[in-house]
């Protein structure tokens, strides 16, 4: 039976309408996943021999530290690993035993990428343990130790699936646990390098990691069985309305009325909800940077590039896909008298607003220096006063319709990028830090920040020119956006 699970799989790829465009995508997947293997494959000669130099047990540093692979690799898992499934529907009209389905749906998340790329982590450096002498059972145990702890992982995925606040602990417990020990508050791996060094030293460990796979397997099966049904788990989801009226928002007009759309749509939908998540991510991604702590970043060029991103999360996650939020309605609206300015403006007007909001949330960056946080508020200042009007005018080439109920592409779509899109993105990034380079190396480091915030300014100034320019190029692209947007997103 699963040889026809397979063979059905297998038609369906290839009889796809989009057969073309997955055929290119898979392309691209497997050239990237080369990509990551090679990368990982290297990882694993350096997790040894680069910490031989100053470890005498290099084993020992890595149990130490297992526990932060662990969680961040659960933590991507749950952002980005989708769940594969099948169209289970038809099925249920022949004689297939259920627990066949269950059991193939579940089998194939075992080769799902997310569990496949360790591998190339993980075997080059269990080789090389063997090579350098450890006890050969030892070893064996402890992979095998580590293999089930990632299927682990892949199940726990699966349970937690759709849950986006346990994305949000677990991102959080995770940040908390590096940032305690990087200011040596609490150090967590104290105590968890005994349970992973004793995967390697105590022989009949290796059983609590294979357990615990084996009992979660048996949760997860009971779990999709039990709701292998028309009227249960493949009941149509309807959701209730709610009325909002946020009357307060009247006193702007018609700017309000959009105002209201936007605020609605983010409160109410997973995909706006997982972009809202995604720019408090962007927040603390300044801590790369400003923290020194990737040697690298250590630079003030690349301290303008962080001090960009912390302020820009929601208006670069958000704007990107603007007019694509409203695919779904986009050809009604277009059928009412709306201009284009208003329509623009309420998006400009909620990423400025965010923008702010995250500039006063980063005051924490003072810790860092007085200099860093200027940083990120010029950078503030510049994507208020330029990067608002490129990912708007961005915007118009995307076409991309989202789904609303989904979180996937939280990152972006591939469709949304094509040659102008990515010109257009270029000066978001790469304009502020050559100013500041300019004037930092030039004059002062005062001078580069005053050279960005003019630059914002002057964004600011030209304000109306620019969205003038903007809604004519919406007005040109508008049909080709409106035959996208009749195209299902594959």
């Amino acid at each position: 039976m699963f040889k026809k699970f397979i063979m059905l799989e297998w038609k369906a790829f290839f009889r796809s309408a989009s057969f073309a465009k997955n055929l290119a995508l898979k392309i691209l997947m497997i050239l990237g996943a080369i990509y990551f293997a090679v990368m990982f494959v290297g990882l694993g000669f350096l997790a040894f021999y680069g910490l031989k130099d100053n470890f005498p047990d290099p084993l020992y540093v890595i149990n130490k530290y297992l526990i932060y692979y662990f969680v961040m690799d659960l933590v991507i898992r749950l952002l980005l690993q989708k769940i594969p499934v099948m169209n289970i529907r038809p099925l249920l009209t022949f004689p297939i035993k259920s627990s066949t389905i269950v059991n193939f749906s579940l089998g194939k998340t075992y080769l799902s990428f997310f569990n496949i790329v360790h591998g190339f982590l993980f075997v080059p450096f269990s080789i090389i343990l063997l090579v350098e002498g450890y006890d050969v059972m030892s070893v064996l145990l402890w992979h095998l130790s580590i293999t089930a702890l990632l299927f682990i992982n892949n199940f726990l995925n699966i349970l937690l699936n759709n849950k986006d606040n346990l994305f949000i602990i677990g991102f959080v417990i995770l940040a908390a646990f590096g940032l305690s020990q990087y200011y040596q508050l609490f150090d967590v791996t104290q105590y968890t390098v005994h349970f992973f060094d004793a995967l390697f030293h105590t022989k009949w460990m290796f059983l609590i990691p294979i357990l615990v796979l084996v009992g979660l397997y048996y949760i997860t099966f009971n779990f999709f069985k039990s709701n292998l049904y028309l009227d249960a788990g493949l009941a149509s989801k309807h959701d209730i309305a709610k009325t909002e009226n946020l009357t307060w928002l009247n006193q702007f007009g018609v700017l309000g009325t959009f105002l209201k759309n936007d605020i609605k749509l983010i409160k109410r939908n997973k995909r706006s909800k997982t972009t809202v998540i995604m720019s408090v991510m962007f927040l603390f991604y300044g801590l790369l940077f400003f923290s020194n702590a990737i040697e690298g970043y250590d630079n003030p060029v690349m301290h303008m590039f962080g001090g960009v991103f912390v302020s820009g999360g929601f208006l670069i996650t958000f704007g990107q896909f603007v007019p694509s939020w409203d695919s779904a309605y986009y050809p009604l609206m277009m059928t009412q008298n709306i201009s284009y300015i208003n329509y623009l403006s309420s998006k400009w007007w909620l990423m400025v607003i965010a923008t702010g909001v995250t500039t006063v949330l980063a005051s924490f960056y003072l810790y860092f220096g007085l200099h860093g946080y200027l940083m990120i508020v010029v950078g503030a200042i510049y994507n208020i006063g330029v990067n608002s009007h490129l990912v708007l005018l961005g915007g118009a080439y995307t076409k991309t319709p989202i789904d609303l109920a989904s979180s996937k592409g939280a990152f972006g779509d591939k469709k949304a990028y094509n040659v102008k899109t990515l010109l257009i993105s270029l000066p978001q990034l790469l304009l502020p830090m050559a100013l500041y380079s300019a004037g930092h190396y030039l004059i002062s480091p005062n001078a580069g920040l005053a050279f960005v915030a003019l630059a914002g300014i002057l964004g600011f100034a030209f304000k109306d020119k620019a969205f003038t320019l903007i809604e004519r190029i919406y007005k040109s692209e508008k049909y080709a956006t409106l035959e996208s947007y009749k195209q299902k997103s594959a």
